[in-house]
């Protein structure tokens, strides 16, 4: 892929400083993290979120959220008419990119979109879908940008949620906010709202742990709560059938805990606006 040469690139080769750390030193362990959370969380209970809506002025619309040391922004511009198409579209379109800063993780990023980016977007768009009304603005597209800032963990989920407070901040008309929780998965142990070690710690078994077929992977799950509908399903690893039913069970009640802050923060920036209009208003009377 060809790199953009008016950007100062960091070097390729650098190694993160958190190779060199001794973690049996501190008691680091995948056995303590099995049994205990690093950060002393229990093994189904969600971090702290923080949520602003409004951040990007340029933007029709924009959110934060930040989850731990997670950090999502999210931007949402104007409508405007589908590029490269010749056929009359009655429903409207998004797209939908995500991307990792390049100072977001461990490993250094490039400014282009790879694989895993491109596949987070797809994922993104089919989550949002169904809870915009796209009849509304038929032939046109909505862009919306979701930036990284730092991944610690669940990144996907935020991003999903931070792209629904925008759309409903630029008043994208919508059936309903989107909340998305992600859940890992190893063996018996459940992560719910997993940080970016135990993701990792999902995926890290060995040749004869796979072969007795122990469950392990990630799974990020979008509804519209207000509905009970789930919009996205998306699973990376293995897992049985009989397990996932179960475990949807767990993301519901998740998501319903996280819906009354993402209302609590579109209430907030609705009530904002109206006492800086009402303010104006006051102010041109007094004049006249």
């Amino acid at each position: 892929m060809p790199v953009d040469q008016r950007r100062i690139n960091g070097p390729e080769v650098s190694i993160p400083y958190s190779v060199y750390i001794d973690k049996s030193a501190k008691g680091i362990s995948q056995e303590n993290t099995l049994k205990k959370r690093e950060d002393g969380r229990k093994f189904d209970e969600l971090r702290k979120m923080f949520v602003k809506v409004g951040i990007v002025s340029q933007a029709k619309g924009s959110a934060y959220i930040e989850m731990g040391r997670t950090k999502v922004i999210c931007s949402v511009f104007d409508p405007r008419e589908i590029p490269n198409k010749s056929n009359y579209s009655h429903q409207g379109e998004l797209f939908c990119e995500f991307k990792f800063a390049t100072f977001s993780t461990s490993k250094r990023k490039i400014h282009q979109q790879d694989s895993e980016e491109k596949e987070y977007s797809c994922v993104m768009q089919r989550a949002l879908e169904p809870a915009v009304c796209r009849s509304e603005f038929p032939n046109f597209q909505v862009d919306i940008y979701a930036l990284v800032l730092e991944n610690g963990g669940s990144a996907l989920a935020a991003a999903i949620m931070a792209a629904s407070l925008a759309l409903s901040n630029a008043n994208v008309p919508m059936f309903g906010l989107v909340t998305a929780v992600t859940m890992g998965i190893r063996d018996e142990v459940i992560f719910l709202d997993p940080t970016s070690e135990e993701e990792s710690l999902c995926f890290s078994l060995s040749k004869n742990e796979i072969k007795k077929q122990n469950n392990h992977g990630l799974i990020v799950q979008a509804s519209m709560t207000q509905h009970s509908q789930i919009s996205e399903f998306f699973f990376t690893g293995s897992l049985d059938v009989e397990s996932i039913k179960s475990q949807t069970e767990k993301l519901n009640k998740a998501e319903e805990k996280i819906f009354p802050i993402m209302q609590q923060s579109l209430i907030k920036s609705v009530s904002k606006s109206l006492k800086i209009t009402n303010q104006e208003s006051s102010q041109n009377e007094m004049e006249t």
